[in-house]
């Protein structure tokens, strides 16, 4: 139980005046009463000024609480329940889950990103997704390789977003190879683009997630966002962009060394896939693979190892992966 023998102390708070205070405030005082109750301080509202009342711990991380939501405000121009609910729980426990800190760009001197989609803030649930994360302060390219549901692509394209938002890079660009999974492209539907939007879905799903609709369609139409084939990418140099190659285990040795060297300068790529999936003909070489024996020396490129452990989806999918293996290890 809190004890209060403890001397109490007050602190006020600015709202910016260009913040309207019943964001902050939620409906009906909502939002601030939650923020009373988790962090066991009193909170008087009054315009754009809310008095905190508490032990100097407890205030201090309130107001802290407070100045972040305020900077998503400004940076989203919302704030929703979840976004509410994850500042509380990174201020009263110093970090994120699993000690992976989230933070607001610039605002800290490790200089770790923040990442929110449109339901909330996006924190590591894993040690493996807390590396991935991590592994950008140091590296301008990263293979995050893991098994599916363990959230690379997820968190790669949380990554690029906010690099995006905070004008960090000029461009994204996300790219996957057309590679037949036992279907043939030539019995789907359509003209070639209908036949293979379906393999950019999963890259669509995830922005979808981080963008409203309206600026998604904005960045599209204008192209600052590019989906497309992974063979789309010759002949290019992507300077100030953020660049996704998804599923490269189904890229093969030239597909990879052409898109690795499209990165042009204040560039980052990240390169996603999972080795126990290769789509592709038996004969050729995944690029995947090999990148993992040729580039695994060089300063600057990060190599991420997901496993079953770092899987979010359906609790089965842990239980699926690993009967999987245990098959494979049997034959």
């Amino acid at each position: 139980m809190k004890r209060y023998m403890q001397k109490l102390i007050e602190k006020t708070f600015s709202i910016p005046e260009k913040i309207n205070p019943i964001t902050i405030y939620g409906h009906q005082d909502s939002y601030l009463k939650m923020i009373e109750n988790e962090m066991q301080v009193r909170l008087i509202a009054r315009g754009n000024s809310i008095k905190i009342i508490g032990e100097e711990s407890d205030v201090d991380r309130t107001y802290e609480a407070l100045s972040d939501l305020c900077h998503l405000v400004q940076k989203n121009g919302q704030l929703g329940l979840t976004d509410l609910q994850m500042a509380i729980q990174i201020k009263r426990s110093g970090n994120g889950e699993n000690g992976a800190a989230v933070v607001l760009p610039g605002e800290r001197p490790d200089g770790l990103l923040y990442l929110s989609s449109l339901s909330g803030v996006i924190v590591p649930k894993t040690e493996g997704q807390s590396a991935l994360i991590q592994s950008f302060k140091d590296n301008d390219i990263i293979f995050a390789i893991g098994p599916a549901g363990t959230g690379k692509t997820y968190l790669a394209v949380a990554v690029a977003v906010s690099y995006l938002k905070n004008q960090r890079v000029r461009k994204l660009v996300l790219a996957r190879p057309a590679v037949e999974a036992g279907e043939s492209l030539g019995f789907l539907p359509g003209d070639f683009k209908e036949k293979i939007d379906p393999y950019l879905k999963p890259l669509y799903d995830a922005l979808e997630d981080m963008l409203p609709r309206d600026l998604l369609k904005r960045y599209l139409d204008q192209e600052i966002i590019e989906i497309l084939p992974l063979a789309y990418m010759r002949g290019r140099t992507l300077n100030n962009a953020f660049v996704i190659l998804d599923e490269a285990q189904n890229s093969t040795f030239t597909q990879m060394k052409m898109f690795l060297t499209r990165l042009g300068f204040n560039s980052k790529a990240v390169i996603t896939g999972d080795i126990t999936q290769i789509d592709l003909p038996s004969r050729k070489e995944s690029g995947l693979i090999s990148s993992i024996n040729v580039l695994s020396d060089i300063k600057g490129i990060a190599f991420i190892y997901l496993s079953k452990n770092d899987v979010v989806r359906h609790f089965l999918v842990k239980e699926i992966i690993d009967a999987y293996e245990k098959y494979d290890h049997s034959k």
